[in-house]
């Protein structure tokens, strides 16, 4: 793997080359070939976090706010542009309509399949607090910005299948004989015409449209959880009048029995049913719904940090200040700097 380090943005981003991976031996999944890489995949997220952030993105991917910024995005770049879950092994932009047709040619491929995937997720694993753009074995760019709640990276906006010059005639000999030395089976005389129809951007525009895409994944990160605090999708009734009960009550001490109490249901079978429709557990939900009321009060600054933690029903300030960091990726007290700032 070959790692070179270009600005992106206005921020330092790491590109991958990356080599053919090393195929492991494929299984067979209701007909279809199930690919297997050879790396390492993420750990250290236990299954109900996994579980939560891909209910999350599942809310993000189907809102409209994304919709609509995908929709004006493609139309004002004629680039592609992917919401893909941090925990997904599929090609971001398979049967999108702006997939790149080359792109589209070569993921027939289990081969070259299988190299998009890896560097796909080199991609993402560079793009920690910074875009991550890398160039794939025909020399084509990619990019990944992630999109956090708080910490947890939620998804990744994905880019690219671009060049930012336009191929030479050796690059495109060099990248048939590529497909040859894979063995793919594919017509030679279309993949050299699809190859040099790939969007050429400039290095300064490409730069442009991932800040902008930085800048949306922010909007996205803060739009999550008021999307998991107002989903209401269809839900027990009992579901809803806790809702409203926490939301009319949060300054309080909300203990599970008392809330359990107010479902009319035992505190077993409410933790079930609790975050079966909201995607979280109580003590999460609670924390989100005090954290933010308290961004709202942090918009006033006479307002003393520790005043609005009590306000909002922390019960000391350490354990408010550990929660909102967790929840926002910043403390309190930067985070009012921040809002002055703008």
């Amino acid at each position: 793997m070959i790692a070179e380090t270009e600005q992106i943005g206005a921020r330092h981003a790491t590109q991958w080359t990356p080599l053919a991976p090393r195929l492991l031996p494929s299984a067979k999944r209701n007909g279809t070939a199930v690919i297997k890489l050879d790396f390492n995949p993420r750990t250290g997220r236990s299954a109900s976090a996994k579980k939560s952030s891909s209910q999350l993105f599942e809310v993000l991917a189907a809102s409209e706010i994304f919709r609509d910024y995908r929709q004006a995005f493609e139309d004002a770049t004629g680039l592609p542009l992917a919401l893909r879950s941090a925990e997904s092994w599929q090609l971001a932009h398979d049967g999108g309509r702006r997939q790149n047709g080359f792109c589209a040619l070569m993921s027939q491929s289990n081969h070259s399949c299988a190299a998009c995937l890896t560097m796909q997720q080199r991609v993402c694993d560079e793009a920690n607090g910074t875009p991550g753009t890398g160039r794939c074995s025909f020399g084509l760019s990619e990019t990944a910005v992630a999109v956090k709640d708080g910490e947890n990276v939620l998804a990744y906006l994905q880019t690219g299948q671009v060049f930012f010059k336009r191929p030479t005639a050796r690059q495109t000999t060099d990248a048939l004989s590529q497909i040859k030395r894979w063995g793919l089976e594919v017509d030679l005389q279309k993949a050299a015409r699809l190859y040099n129809e790939t969007p050429v951007v400039k290095r300064g525009e490409y730069q442009a449209i991932v800040r902008l895409l930085e800048f949306f994944a922010d909007q996205l990160g803060a739009t999550a959880s008021r999307i998991v605090l107002q989903q209401q999708s269809i839900e027990p009734t009992h579901i809803t009048r806790v809702r409203q009960f926490i939301a009319d009550n949060y300054q309080e001490e909300l203990t599970l029995a008392l809330v359990a109490r107010q479902a009319g249901m035992s505190t077993f079978y409410f933790c079930k049913t609790f975050k079966q429709f909201t995607g979280l557990n109580f003590t999460h939900y609670v924390s989100r719904v005090r954290v933010e009321k308290a961004k709202s009060l942090l918009l006033n600054p006479h307002a003393r940090v520790s005043e609005i933690a009590y306000a909002v029903g922390f019960q000391s300030l350490t354990h408010f200040n550990r929660v909102f960091k967790s929840m926002i990726g910043e403390s309190p007290t930067n985070y009012r700097q921040n809002l002055q700032s703008v």
